[in-house]
This record gives structure tokens, C-alpha cells and sequence, in this order.
């Protein structure tokens, strides 16, 4: 496998940590591959800038910061100018059009997925928005088995939750399924 470097942007309280922690023990405890996760935020509880990275690979991983990743999700205006133009040329840019109007001059493939809209009649759990994002990136990288990613929350969330978490997955998985590229 190639190794896929991933940024999870945000702010905070939309979960973007967690999500970057299920998906890196997804890929280590269910599907044999390396993964290294590393994270920073502001000093705000809720609403400052969360950053989050996600290496994942078949081979040693000798550095867990990423200066120029495959994927880049943002979840924020802010964290989308922070970092739009460190995407890889060609990589893949996610974003949310509720919270991110993008711009066109990237050498990346600008994927809209309306993750936040298909949430709105979710019945919600604080989780439920970040891991239907991480649906859709799934569905669009195919780094871990969805059904890996599944257990991780079985084992992560509380089971009042769990069911919630786990329709939020499979919401995230059919939207990126049929995404929508603007770019090269």
C-alpha cells in the first residue's frame, strides 16, 4: 500500500480527534497496517482550531507529522485557508459546503460532500457529524475497511450511542460514494 497522509481540520468540539483516532486504530487493530496519530488545538474547550494527523502505511513510519498530506479534511473556513494549499498535488481536498466555501486555484480534487445536511434529521450524538465525515472519507480513500472502522466504535462508543455512531457511518459511506470533484 502506498502511504496515505492524512489532516483532519476543524474546530473544536466537531470531533475531528476522535475521528482521526478511530480511523488510525481501525487500520492497526483490524486491518494490519501501521498508523501513527498525532494532534493540536488551541486552547479553547469548544470553537478553537483543531488539527489533526493521520499516517497510514504498510512500511515503518519515522516521522508522525504530516507537512504535505494526500487527504486533506476541513471542516472550517478557517482551517481550510489555513491549510487548503498543503495538499499533495492531486490529492484530495474534503470539505463541507455548509462550513466551506472553496476556492478553485488548488492543484487538488475538490470533493463537497453535505455531511452536515444529511445529519440534521440524524438523531444526534456529539459523535455522530465527525464520524459520518469519516464515512465519507472512507468512501472515498478505501485506506480501512468500513467494517474495521465499525469496530473500533463498537468498542469506543457508549452503547446508547453505538447505533446512532454506526448510521452516521453508513450516511457518510453512501454520500461519498457519490461525490462530486471539482479540480484536476
Amino acid at each position: 500500500m502506498e502511504r496515505l497522509r492524512i489532516v483532519f481540520s476543524g474546530s473544536g468540539g466537531q470531533g475531528v480527534i476522535t475521528a482521526a483516532i478511530v480511523l488510525a486504530e481501525a487500520a492497526v487493530l483490524h486491518d494490519g497496517l501501521l498508523a501513527t496519530q498525532t494532534q493540536s488545538y488551541g486552547p479553547e474547550a469548544r470553537g478553537g482550531a483543531t488539527r489533526s494527523d493521520v499516517i497510514i502505511s504498510d512500511a515503518p513510519i519515522y516521522f508522525p507529522k504530516v507537512t504535505q498530506p494526500n487527504v486533506l479534511v476541513s471542516l472550517t473556513q478557517e482551517a481550510y485557508m489555513k491549510y487548503y494549499d498543503i495538499v499533495r498535488p492531486g490529492g484530495i481536498l474534503l470539505t463541507d459546503p455548509r462550513h466551506v466555501t472553496v476556492l478553485t486555484a488548488v492543484d487538488s480534487r475538490q470533493v463537497e460532500i453535505p455531511m452536515h445536511s444529511a445529519m440534521t434529521d440524524h438523531p444526534a450524538t456529539p459523535a455522530g457529524y465527525n464520524i459520518c465525515v469519516l464515512g465519507a472519507f472512507l468512501a472515498l480513500t478505501r485506506v480501512v475497511r468500513p467494517e474495521s472502522v465499525a469496530r473500533v466504535l463498537e468498542a469506543r462508543m457508549p452503547k446508547a450511542s453505538l447505533s446512532a455512531n454506526l448510521e452516521a457511518l453508513e450516511r457518510g459511506l453512501a454520500l461519498g460514494e457519490t461525490h462530486h470533484i471539482r479540480g484536476s
